[in-house]
């Protein structure tokens, strides 16, 4: 399924067949996780439960998809890189939380786009530690793919709640997910693309941008031309897919 969001795939699949506790045992980690770094926040259910119950929701969503696809399958466990992956994961739901709370957004910047440029950072160790394991598996691709859709939406829902961009941000966050929806009425558009080196500088293009939209010290207006730079870039890159695909079909 062509996925133009993503530009770096996860690999992971040794052989073995699954083990159900380790697999549930790994997902509770990162769910205590997650708890921890609420409490450490002072994000706790007890100080913000809007922030707290968003976050977690989106953890158990995000299990939830994870289990699916990895059991019953070809795994004991996650496996290393899935484990970086969902170590980044729980970073998303945190941040996915924090949209709950438009003022904790504003008066918590710096530290929320920190933790954003960790997810950033480990989106790029997931890949090396799979390849260092010379492991690969389409739920260990798709795990990494989803997650970054994900983590670009919430990032443009946070300039859109913070004021630093119109409601047309969303479409950034929201085109893979129209793409996919197309391609279930027009099954050619889930045919492989070929690697692009366009593609891979688009995803590149468009985080550094909504991740330098988000930072406090960036002013308003270029907060906007970097997420209107991003989604020109977006629509125009998606544009080109498109046609290949029809040509191919």
């Amino acid at each position: 399924m062509p996925l133009p969001v993503s530009s770096l795939p996860l690999t992971d699949a040794p052989s073995g067949r699954v083990r159900p506790w380790r697999l549930a045992v790994e997902l509770a980690v990162g769910g205590l996780a997650l708890l921890g770094l609420l409490g450490l926040l002072g994000l706790g259910a007890s100080a913000s439960p809007r922030v707290a119950a968003l976050a977690i929701t989106t953890y158990l969503g995000m299990a939830a998809l994870l289990w699916r696809a990895l059991w019953p399958g070809p795994r004991a466990g996650m496996g290393p890189a899935n484990r970086v992956t969902l170590a980044r994961g729980v970073l998303v739901a945190l941040l996915a939380g924090a949209l709950a709370d438009p003022a904790l957004l504003s008066a918590q910047g710096a530290w929320l786009f920190a933790l954003a440029l960790v997810a950033l950072s480990l989106d790029g160790v997931d890949g090396w530690v799979a390849r260092r394991t010379g492991s690969a598996s389409a739920q260990g691709a798709r795990f990494d793919m989803e997650l970054d859709a994900l983590f670009i939406l919430v990032l443009c829902l946070a300039l859109l709640l913070l004021d630093r961009a119109g409601p047309w941000v969303l479409a950034i966050g929201a085109m893979r997910y129209v793409f996919v929806a197309a391609s279930w009425r027009w099954a050619w558009l889930a045919d492989e693309l070929p690697d692009s080196l366009r593609r891979k500088a688009v995803c590149v293009w468009q985080v550094a941008a909504l991740m330098l939209a988000l930072l406090p010290a960036t002013p308003g207006p270029l907060a906007t031309w970097l997420a209107a730079t991003a989604l020109t870039g977006l629509t125009l890159s998606f544009a080109v897919d498109v046609r290949w695909l029809y040509q191919h079909r």
